[in-house]
């Protein structure tokens, strides 16, 4: 089961996703969806900090998100603080195409970082 957040802070000038729960086969469509209808945000940070498990097809997803967000100019990272996640984002090389941080704070600042 998977639930999806999407949160603008007032005083933030970026957008959080945070899927809840596993993100495979089952529940990637809902992944997919969430993240097109914020695909043209500036900037979001995607917070997988409270996904337990991540199959091929939720990183699939991730990465054609990254792509869409990418091709309307919008800035991505990743929050991260699962040892798991991380350790499966790192091994698969997806570190190289979005920075992976385990500090909330990182994320953001990667933000400005971000010129791939």
């Amino acid at each position: 089961m998977l639930e999806i957040i999407v949160e603008k802070a007032e005083d933030a000038d970026f957008v959080v996703l945070r899927p809840v729960g596993e993100l495979d086969a089952y529940s990637v469509a809902q992944f997919r969806e969430a993240f097109a209808d914020i695909s043209d945000e500036p900037r979001l940070v995607v917070d997988l900090s409270q996904v337990q498990f991540i199959d091929s097809a939720g990183l699939g997803a991730l990465i054609g998100g990254i792509r869409k967000l990418r091709e309307n100019e919008g800035r991505i990272s990743v929050f991260c603080d699962r040892s798991n996640i991380n350790r499966l984002l790192h091994t698969t090389g997806f570190d190289r195409i979005v920075p992976v941080k385990e500090l909330m704070a990182d994320a953001v600042t990667a933000l400005d970082e971000d010129s791939s």
